[in-house]
């Protein structure tokens, strides 16, 4: 059964864990929860927690409501009789909110008054969060989450009846003696590229292409901010859920991270993983290009926009079309794209600026994400809803169909036989498998219902850490691996299963 330690058994962990409150109390969905729960205590603190709750929904409010929605929070927040005190906050930031809410009331209106509450809660509330017993309560799931993961561990969810592990987004890994098991989250919508092509005429409408556009673009965004580039960005790579929303895999994992070459044209040369991990290959894993930008790299969202809507590609010849390699080279180098009568002006301007030849010309290149975001095609498009997951996508997946071909026609899994691993390789791959990503295990065990159930089955006292324990005691910093040194030093390491902390010991 899934049961939180001791929180004396976390007390090296409350000193090796990095104190980083954009990690620990924001982006972590459990330490963000444990954290809104401390501030509940106090009734400054929580003013301070409706306030930043009042100003997401007016981000992703409509925009005919916006305004009013504005309106709202600052007559509650910044009126005669406020409901609750707030840091203080210069009275010119407050004239220009209002001023902006009165002429044109856009999505970043209260950004500075935010960043100066998430500064005021970075301080001397994050200090006392950390002696409280909520942090304990961290503590011991982080803990439970950096605990290495088997193929048993898994028993451990259906145990509570919170079983039903599919794919297809990387959340788990862990090793038998036979396999490297990859345990992914489920997709129930299928791929782009069966939906384009099997489903009634090949391609989509417009309206359908640039939802897609629009949320690859947000995802795209995304990565590169952790400086991550997407080398394999194609229509099979895109897949949907229950609810037609797009996310990427790629299953060659190593091929995320890449310098990007000096002709502009990056590749996705294949290679044994035991030599590509180990840098023997012709493409290897390496950190992003501080100046790489959406409109640079292979993922670009031109390159899968256009067999959307068209159902065509030009660039590798039509649907089923055998072309060689040094060929797909050349028309990607030299060729023009053609567009054919279903494309409107808007949507034939954003592949033609995302698929420039020139990479420094390429939409994106200069202002990022942004750029891309600003183009016409886009206008109908309220990006913070649909980052919030609340625009109604075009299409809704049949929950009854199976959106794939014929298990005939899927090639079978095959298994690579006369590779041998010795001590050397084994060290290697003990610094690659790392377990439990953290963000979406803290948010599965929210989602399941485990967090909730686990907490109220646990005693209060067993949050509470005598001072003994509290104090320092030094231990010995863990040796860190290749992929640790190299993704740290590039800047990526955000999102993985430490999330800005010291990686466990036991790593």
């Amino acid at each position: 059964m899934l049961k939180l330690p001791p929180v004396s058994q976390c007390s090296e962990l409350r000193h090796s864990i990095e104190k980083d409150y954009s990690s620990l109390c924001d982006k972590q969905p459990i330490g963000r929860l444990l954290f809104r729960e401390f501030c509940d205590t106090q009734h400054d603190l929580k003013g301070c927690i409706e306030f930043l709750d009042a100003v997401a929904e007016y981000e992703v409010a409509a925009d005919e409501n916006r305004r009013s929605c504005g309106l709202q929070i600052f007559d509650t927040f910044f009126g005669a009789e406020p409901a609750a005190p707030l840091p203080e906050i210069p009275s010119r930031v407050l004239r220009e909110c209002r001023l902006r809410l009165k002429q044109s009331p856009g999505k970043d209106v209260f950004e500075e008054c935010t960043r100066i509450v998430h500064n005021y809660l970075s301080g001397e509330p994050f200090e006392e969060y950390q002696e409280s017993p909520c942090f304990s309560r961290f503590l011991q799931w982080k803990w439970l989450e950096r605990q290495p993961v088997t193929k048993n561990t898994f028993r451990h969810y259906r145990v509570l009846g919170k079983g039903g592990f599919g794919e297809v987004s990387l959340s788990y890994t862990y090793e038998t003696k036979d396999s490297l098991c990859l345990v992914l989250t489920i997709m129930n919508g299928g791929d782009l590229k069966f939906h384009i092509h099997n489903m009634g005429n090949p391609g989509f409408d417009e309206q359908r292409a640039i939802f897609y556009a629009a949320e690859l673009s947000c995802g795209l965004e995304d990565l590169q901010r952790e400086r991550i580039v997407y080398r394999d960005l194609k229509p099979e790579n895109i897949l949907l859920d229950d609810r037609d929303c797009s996310t990427t895999l790629n299953g060659d994992l190593p091929y995320f991270f890449i310098w990007l070459p000096v002709d502009g044209l990056a590749r996705s040369a294949r290679s044994t993983l035991p030599s590509t991990l180990s840098g023997a290959g012709d493409t290897r894993p390496t950190r992003a290009h501080p100046d790489l930008r959406p409109g640079f790299s292979h993922g670009d969202p031109g390159r899968g926009d256009h067999p959307r809507k068209s159902g065509d590609r030009r660039l590798h010849g039509k649907f089923k079309e055998k072309v060689k390699r040094e060929e797909v080279d050349r028309r990607v180098r030299k060729d023009t794209e053609q567009y054919s009568e279903k494309f409107s002006e808007d949507a034939k301007s954003v592949c033609q600026m995302l698929l420039t030849k020139n990479p420094k010309q390429r939409l994106g290149s200069k202002a990022g994400a942004v750029e891309v975001k600003a183009h016409p095609v886009f206008k109908d498009i309220n990006f913070k809803r649909l980052e919030a997951n609340i625009l109604d996508p075009p299409f809704c997946p049949d929950p009854h169909a199976i959106y794939c071909k014929d298990v005939v026609d899927i090639e079978q899994f095959s298994t690579v036989r006369g590779v041998y691993l010795d001590t050397a390789d084994d060290t290697f791959y003990s610094q690659f498998a790392t377990g439990c990503v953290s963000i979406p295990w803290q948010n599965e065990m929210i989602e399941s219902g485990c967090f909730k159930d686990i907490n109220e089955d646990e005693p209060e006292e067993n949050m509470v850490l005598n001072v003994e324990e509290k104090m320092y005691h030094p231990v010995p910093k863990p040796k860190r691996g290749f992929f640790y040194r190299l993704f740290r030093r590039g800047g990526c390491i955000s999102g993985g299963p430490s999330e800005k902390e010291e990686l466990p010991t036991s790593l």
